[in-house]
């Protein structure tokens, strides 16, 4: 009678993921910036959970967009109370301007290799 040796154990949980290479860091961190247009902070938020500790690129502008959207979504709050007043109206008119034109730029420097920083946004997650 052969015996035959157990099987391997199965490989550990939490064992950390491989490290992006820089070419998909560049790819996430441009989607996080376009899709955070149009899906406020759910796009950064999931690219940030996901992708932790992967690559030190790619958190830096998941982390930027995620507080920037943040920013935007107290904005809109803001917006909605003050719109009581008839002052809010504006805020609805200027904050999706400025997440256009913000998240193109953030877009563009992510694809040149570059660090961003939104302007005007709550350092959330630093």
């Amino acid at each position: 009678m052969s015996t035959t040796p157990p099987p391997p154990p199965p490989p550990a949980y939490g064992t950390p993921a491989p490290p992006l290479n820089p070419a998909d860091e560049k790819t996430w961190a441009i989607v996080t910036h376009v899709l955070g247009i149009f899906f406020s902070f759910l796009p950064s938020l999931i690219v940030y959970l996901v992708f932790k500790g992967r690559g030190p690129f790619l958190e830096a502008h998941s982390k930027t967009a995620l507080n920037f959207h943040l920013t935007t979504l107290i904005a809109y709050v803001a917006g909605t109370i003050l719109s009581f007043v008839l002052v809010g109206f504006i805020v609805f008119l200027v904050v999706p301007i400025l997440v256009i034109v913000f998240a193109i730029i953030a877009s563009v420097r992510a694809s040149a290799g570059e660090y961003y920083t939104y302007p005007l946004s709550i350092p959330f997650f630093k």
